[in-house]
């Protein structure tokens, strides 16, 4: 019985803790669907540019850098989709990435993904859950 208290006392505090370094990006209606917006989160001491799409009444968060050369990809500020809407634009390339799993489809990353980040959704506001 200890070890299993043992490990519930672990398992509630990393739970816990993992809510503790959460950070409040934005509310879920300051991004329009499609849409997308751009982020600087402080993630181990360091800066990090993030974003997120919202399509289809989902949210998808990323690391803002191409797998391919590392550059940024949004073309204007806040703007991460092709001109439908459809799917995630390299502005440095023109590699194209699924939103739902940032898988490169088109271009010089093809087969490489975006580095996913786990987000939440709690009382309408998105969450960066680190």
């Amino acid at each position: 019985m200890a070890v299993n208290r043992y490990y519930d006392i672990i398992f509630f505090f990393n739970t816990t803790l993992s809510h503790d370094v959460s950070h409040i990006l934005c509310k879920t209606t300051d991004i329009n669907d499609p849409g997308s917006k751009s982020f600087e989160v402080n993630i181990k001491r360091k800066t990090q540019a993030v974003f997120v799409v919202h399509k289809n009444g989902e949210f998808f968060a990323y690391l803002n850098q191409c797998p391919h050369t590392g550059a940024t990809l949004d073309w204007q500020e806040d703007q991460f989709l092709d001109l439908d809407k459809a799917l995630i634009q390299c502005a440095t390339h023109d590699a194209l990435f699924f939103i739902n799993s940032g898988e490169c489809i088109a271009g010089p990353c093809k087969g490489q993904f975006l580095q996913v980040l786990p987000i939440l959704i709690i009382d309408d506001e998105i969450r960066l859950d680190l």
